[in-house]
């Protein structure tokens, strides 16, 4: 290259080194990259002939180092080949101008040739995005150059060359975002997992964070691939479906809260993280149109609440900024316009009732005025808060004002009010009878609300996080130890029922003699615990005949005369009680029981007494329902015509609960959705089956299904289903169910595809779900249940070399097979992953069973025998891949083994370099060059 044009005898000897590969290829691009003479055209023109050679089919099969060697030797031939191409561009517009445009034109389409078969290679595009990674510096010069090579072609007359120099720079624009194109899915409209994601939350979570339910809305936008306006719309659908379904009563309150004031919260949220400020609001506006022309749908729903619901949501999304008010006029008179040929309703039955949607959008600023009063300094005036107190009692104000307080996430607060309240009132010092009236009311009304609550909405709305010892109010007290609830079984001898004998027998003799219960300086809170031994001393005297019938009608109404907590007390011991019993010896407690329930017909009560009794009722109801059906006896409980359980007791008798699962899952996948009924009958299964079970049935059901389409519907539903406890699903799931499949030969039929691509699909998006959300915390819901030990976990998979893990043990005790692991003994520490270069704390169950899944996957991948397993972790690789979102570092990928990379790139499916791209950590140095190293070689 010294003179004018270069030295064909060496230039010849260069391309025999090239093609007989005696020179790398990055040494070849190095050097060229250093050569800055442009104006000597022949040069030039030699060296772009060298490139010509390989620069669509570079590779290296060295060492890492050589590998990112080659990435960063392509960066600056890359660098060379901009200002190149700027410099013969230049030359150009200089020789238009002197009106001798063919050489310039000539060397600038040479220039354009090499830079386009260079990018087109998606080869050369991975190895530059790792390039970029490695030496920021480098591609902020290639920006530059851009940006100048832009401005100069400009100018230029020639379209077609113009058009090439556009392809190019698109192309080199596009490096940085190899990884986060992903096609949507616009052939489906119905997407059964936001729907039955929405029923669930609706029926079941209430009081659930927005937060946690705008992330898992997210992740399962994000696994499927769905447009934002038909997400919006499915998520609307579900609310409609919710508020047709939702049996009368509290059910019906807490779903119009869900849908009217909750779900615009989710979507304000939803709206933060798509960035996209106008375009979302577009999309509601979209998924709005599309909602209007589901006409049945919605006037089920108008007749259903009694209004047009779409108007009250329509206000609801502009008032929340989610629509434009131009959109929500327009959209509200589209449905004025299609409800003019809604079957009409007969006007008299239901014209004067207030619907529910204006009760409950009325019931959410009250709340916050409440709380304000709660606020206020108790002794001061405690008739006016027994006034507001009083009046939140009638009709179904308190149900209204619970569920918005639930579905704005006040409820904690309020129930927080009301626990101080009820302990301000649990003793006072007057000596009158007025104020000890006022404060047996307040200290009444107070518990029979948060008994309310708790059964409603559970009782860890109730239980404040932190408390210990002393400080804990009496209500929460009582509340642990001598509430009665589903899945709860006390002891009726427990100390907590078996207090200071000498206020037990104070009490007997005050509910025995006097006429009637005393208020003045009573303290509450010591009656309510020591009613448990009063009624069991009564109980001996009635059984024994020291007591007769009467004397046992009139201490029962002693008990519930005045203050009705007493009486929900007394049942609360009763119903432990009576477990213990025989058959023959129940007969008097139940008939205790019956005695309690009923309200008292006297003129002497106390105020509010008729919804005082209601709200005891409801809550008596509910405590002995597990004991009447267990005991088969039945007591009538005054009915308010409202069912006030109506998801209790959903399983038909006398069936083995294996059959309830398959069958009511068989219609499910039938319907294609979830409805609230079936997720309260699975979750019941849930409970009695355990997870281990319900997961491993479930499953069992879904490798059955031949066709794509049912096998597609299946995962999408059993997702669903899985949600609620999809921690522990996972952990059984990746930690037991897959590796009992993958390592087991007789097994490995049932993974054939359809059903195996399934599976695979349906443990990604568990493994995915579970990993986002177990750094938060489990919802509510899900921490009733009992918790598999961790200890459990860290047996089957322990971490230190000397102990191989059950499941390594497994896969190196078949004689034929002890080759399959290098050494039986690898276990964790020896293949070394992202995730212990990133420090994840390993003794986190869903951590330990995920880098054990991928020990098994990157053995399988190593092993010599190949089946529908190996195919099987193909699919679960590609499913990886296609989920996760750019830049997702942290996501379950990282506990792959570096050494997995190199053996996936042998599968055919899997030998592309966005692969390698998307399932290597290209964050850490390592990472770029076990990425390097796998693409160069391709």
């Amino acid at each position: 290259m010294i003179g004018p044009s270069p030295n064909p005898l060496i230039l010849s000897y260069l391309k025999y080194a090239i093609s007989s590969q005696m020179v790398s290829y990055s040494s070849v691009l190095t050097a060229i990259s250093k050569f800055d003479d442009f104006s000597r055209d022949l040069c030039v023109q030699a060296l772009l002939d060298i490139m010509d050679m390989f620069c669509d089919r570079l590779s290296c099969h060295g060492k890492a180092e050589e590998c990112i060697g080659l990435c960063r030797a392509l960066l600056s031939a890359l660098h060379w080949l901009l200002r190149c191409t700027a410099a013969s561009a230049e030359r150009l517009r200089e020789g238009l101008e002197a009106g001798t445009p063919a050489a310039g034109e000539k060397q600038l389409a040479m220039c354009l040739q090499r830079l386009e078969k260079t990018l087109s290679s998606t080869k050369n595009r991975a190895l530059l995005h790792i390039a970029k990674l490695e030496e920021a510096s480098s591609w902020t010069a290639i920006e530059h150059s851009l940006l100048k090579l832009g401005e100069i072609l400009a100018n230029l007359s020639n379209p077609q060359l113009r058009s090439q120099a556009e392809q190019c720079s698109t192309l080199i624009r596009s490096i940085p975002m190899m990884l986060s194109v992903h096609a949507e899915q616009m052939n489906k409209t119905g997407f059964p997992t936001v729907h039955a994601v929405i029923l669930l939350e609706g029926t079941m979570n209430l009081t659930g964070e927005t937060q946690s339910l705008v992330e898992q809305l997210t992740m399962v936008k994000r696994m499927q691939h769905i447009p934002t306006p038909l997400f919006v719309l499915e998520i609307w659908k579900a609310c409609f479906v919710g508020l047709i379904e939702s049996p009368e009563g509290t059910e019906e309150l807490k779903w119009t809260a869900f849908t009217f004031l909750k779900i615009p919260q989710v979507l304000v949220k939803l709206k933060k993280y798509s960035h996209g400020d106008k375009d979302f609001t577009e999309d509601v506006n979209c998924a709005f149109e599309f909602l209007l022309k589901l006409t049945p749908l919605l006037d089920k729903a108008d007749q259903r609440c009694n209004c047009d619901c779409t108007n009250f949501l329509l206000q609801e999304c502009g008032k929340q900024g989610l629509l434009s008010e131009a959109s929500v006029n327009s959209l509200m008179a589209k449905r004025k316009a299609d409800r003019e040929h809604a079957p009409q309703q007969k006007s008299g039955e239901n014209a004067n009732i207030q619907p529910n949607i204006q009760l409950i959008l009325r019931a959410e600023p009250t709340v916050t005025n409440i709380l304000k009063t709660m606020d206020a300094d108790h002794s001061k005036s405690p008739e006016g808060l027994l006034g507001v107190l009083g009046h939140m009692l009638s009709g179904k104000s308190l149900d209204l004002l619970l569920a918005a307080a639930a579905a704005t996430g006040k409820l904690k607060s309020f129930a927080r009010k009301f626990i101080n309240l009820n302990e301000f009132t649990t003793y006072g010092s007057e000596e009158s009878t007025k104020p000890a009236s006022v404060r047996a009311l307040l200290f009444d009304i107070s518990f029979l609300m948060l008994c309310h609550v708790a059964q409603t909405y559970g009782s860890e709305v109730i239980l404040s996080e932190s408390r210990t010892g002393a400080d804990v109010p009496f209500f929460e007290t009582w509340m642990q130890t001598c509430m009665p609830e589903e899945g709860k079984i006390l002891n009726p001898d427990h100390p907590c029922f078996r207090p200071d004998s000498t206020k037990v027998e104070s009490l007997v003799a005050l509910l025995n003699n006097s006429s009637e219960m005393k208020l003045v300086q009573m303290k509450w809170h010591e009656a309510c615990l020591s009613i448990s031994a009063a009624i069991l001393e009564i109980l001996n005297a009635w059984e024994n005949g020291v007591l007769a019938f009467e004397s046992i009608q009139k201490i029962t109404d002693n008990i519930k005369g005045k203050v009705c907590s007493l009486a929900v007390c007394a049942v609360a011991w009763l119903v432990a009680h009576v477990r213990m019993l025989g058959l023959d010896e129940r007969e008097k407690s139940l008939q205790m029981i019956r005695q309690l329930a009923g309200p008292l017909f006297s003129e002497n009560t106390l105020q509010f007494y008729n919804e005082r009794v209601v709200i005891m009722n409801s809550i008596l109801e509910r405590m002995c329902a597990d004991v009447l059906q267990q005991t088969a006896t039945q007591i009538k409980f005054p009915s308010t015509g409202v069912d006030t359980m109506p998801y209790w007791n959903l399983l038909p008798p006398k069936r083995p609960i294996k059959e309830v699962l398959t069958d009511i899952f068989a219609k499910v996948l039938e319907k294609g959705w979830v409805d609230s009924r079936s997720i309260h009958i699975f979750d019941t299964l849930l409970h009695m089956g355990g997870v281990y079970w319900f997961c491993n049935n479930l499953i069992k059901e879904l490798l059955k299904e031949t066709r794509k389409e049912h096998a597609l519907r299946a995962v999408e539903l059993l997702y669903s289903i899985f949600c609620l406890d999809m921690q522990q699903v996972t952990l059984v799931l990746l930690g037991h169910i897959l590796p009992g499949l993958l390592t087991d030969s007789s097994k490995w039929h049932s993974l054939m595809d359809p059903p195996g691509t399934a599976l695979a699909k349906l443990a990604v998006w568990c493994a995915l779900s579970s990993y986002s959300s177990h750094k938060g915390q489990a919802s509510t819901r899900q921490k009733k249940r009992h918790r598999e030990d961790i200890e459990d976990y860290i047996s089957l998979f322990p971490l230190d070399d000397v102990q191989p893990s059950k499941l390594m043990r497994l896969l190196s005790s078949n004689e034929d097979d002890a080759n399959i692991l290098s050494s039986p003994n690898r276990s964790m520490s020896s293949s070394l992953s992202a995730s212990q270069l990133h420090t994840v704390n390993m003794r986190d169950p869903l951590n330990r069973v995920l880098a054990n899944l991928f020990l098994l996957i990157s053995s399988i991948l190593g092993s010599r025998t190949a089946g529908p397993h190996t195919q099987f972790v193909q699919w679960f690789m590609e499913e990886c891949v296609d989920c996760l979102e750019q830049g997702g570092r942290g996501s379950v990928l990282q506990f792959m083994p570096f050494t997995t990379v190199s053996e996936l790139v042998k599968v055919s499916a899997m030998s592309s370099p966005k692969v390698v791209l998307a399932i290597t950590d290209l964050s850490l140095p390592l990472g770029r060059q076990v990425a390097a190293k796998a693409i160069a070689a391709l």
